[in-house]
C-alpha cells in the first residue's frame, strides 16, 4: 500500500474535510483538542472538500473550518513551511473568524468561541519541546482565565513528537503519529487501524483509491511545495555564503588593526616608554587609517604629553 502525505494541503482537506469524513474529524478534534475525551458529539463541517473541484496551490490560510457541539467554531490549518509572520497570520485568522460571525445590526451575544488547532510541521516554539500548547486569555499576575474562552489557540508542532509506532499509547498518539508517519507506512499497523476512524482515514489516504485528477492535484501540490522549500533553503545558503564573506572580510580588517596596534605600541614605548593602560585602551579604539596617521606621527613625539594631545585631536576630529 501507498499512502499520501496528510500534511499536504489537498490530502488533510480530503482526510479530514471530505462530506463522509465527520466522525474522522470529530475523532481527531476531540484526540488533540481534549486528550481523548468525548467532548465533541457532533458537529458541521462548513464549506467541506469536494473532490475534484478543489484549487491545484493553497489560495486559503484556513483548511478546515468546522462548527462543534457548544457551538464553538473550530478553524484547522496544517503548515508545513515557517513563513515570515506565521505566529501573527495565526492570532489574526483567530480574531477575524470571530468577529466575522455577526452580521451588521446583530448584538454580541451572538459571538460564538473560536478555536484555532494548528498544526505545523516545523517548531512554532523552539525555547519549548512540547507537542502540543494550548494559549487563552488569562490574567498575568494570577493566571485567572478570561470567561467563556472566546478565544483559544492549540499548536501541534509535529517535530517534538517523537513516539515509534510501538510506543503509542493514546489516541492523541495515534492520530498525531497519523499526520507525521502516514506517507511512510506500507499497511496499516494493527495499533492504527483498531481505531475505526483512523482506519477510515487511512483508506481515503490511500493512493489506490484516488482519482487520476486527483493524483496530478496532489502532485502539483508537492511539486509546489519542494518548490517553495527549495527557494528557503537557496535563501538561507545565500544568506550563509553573504555572512560568511562579511566575516572574513571583518576578521582580515580586525587582524590588520590588531597587528597595526601591536607595532605602533611597541614603536611608543621604544621612544616614550611605558604607555599607561587608558592610553593604550584609546589607541586600540583609532580605525585604520587613524592607525596609519599616529604610525607617521610616532617620530614627531617628544614626550607622552605629545602622544595624548594627538589622541585628543583626532577624539576632536
Amino acid at each position: 500500500m501507498n499512502f499520501i502525505n496528510p500534511k499536504t494541503d489537498f490530502a488533510f482537506k480530503k482526510i479530514f474535510g471530505s462530506i463522509d469524513s465527520k466522525d474522522i474529524l470529530i475523532s481527531f478534534l476531540n484526540a488533540l483538542l481534549y486528550e481523548g475525551q468525548s467532548i465533541i458529539e457532533d458537529l458541521e463541517i462548513i464549506d467541506p472538500y469536494s473532490a475534484p473541484s478543489i484549487p491545484t496551490l493553497k489560495d486559503t490560510f484556513l483548511d478546515i473550518k468546522a462548527k462543534i457541539s457548544g457551538n464553538k467554531i473550530v478553524i484547522i490549518e496544517m503548515q508545513v513551511l515557517n513563513v515570515v509572520a506565521f505566529d501573527k497570520r495565526v492570532v489574526y485568522n483567530a480574531a477575524k473568524t470571530f468577529f466575522t460571525q455577526l452580521k451588521s445590526g446583530q448584538g454580541y451575544s451572538r459571538l460564538n468561541p473560536v478555536i484555532a488547532l494548528t498544526i505545523t510541521d516545523f517548531q512554532m516554539f523552539s525555547q519549548r519541546n512540547k507537542v502540543i500548547s494550548r494559549f487563552t486569555f488569562a490574567d498575568m499576575q494570577d493566571s485567572f482565565v478570561y470567561p467563556d474562552h472566546p478565544l483559544d489557540l492549540v499548536f501541534v508542532e509535529l517535530p517534538n513528537f517523537q513516539k515509534e509506532l510501538a510506543e503509542l499509547e493514546t489516541i492523541t498518539d495515534k492520530w498525531i503519529y497519523f499526520l507525521k508517519q502516514t506517507n511512510t507506512l506500507e499497511t496499516i499497523p494493527e495499533t492504527m487501524g483498531e481505531v475505526p476512524e483512523i482506519q477510515k482515514a487511512l483508506r481515503i489516504a490511500n493512493v489506490a483509491n484516488l482519482s487520476l485528477q486527483e493524483l496530478e492535484d496532489l502532485e502539483k501540490q508537492q511539486m509546489f511545495l519542494e518548490d517553495q522549500r527549495g527557494a528557503i533553503l537557496k535563501g538561507i545558503e545565500e544568506g550563509l555564503q553573504q555572512g560568511i564573506e562579511q566575516g572574513l572580510q571583518q576578521g582580515i580588517e580586525q587582524g590588520l588593526q590588531q597587528g597595526q596596534v601591536g607595532l605602533i605600541l611597541r614603536q611608543l614605548e621604544r621612544r616614550l616608554g611605558t604607555i599607561s593602560p587608558d592610553i593604550q585602551s584609546r589607541i586600540r579604539q583609532l580605525s585604520l587609517e587613524q592607525l596609519e596617521n599616529l604610525g607617521e606621527a610616532v617620530l614627531d613625539f617628544a614626550s607622552a604629553a605629545d602622544l595624548t594631545a594627538w589622541l585628543q585631536a583626532q577624539i576632536q576630529f
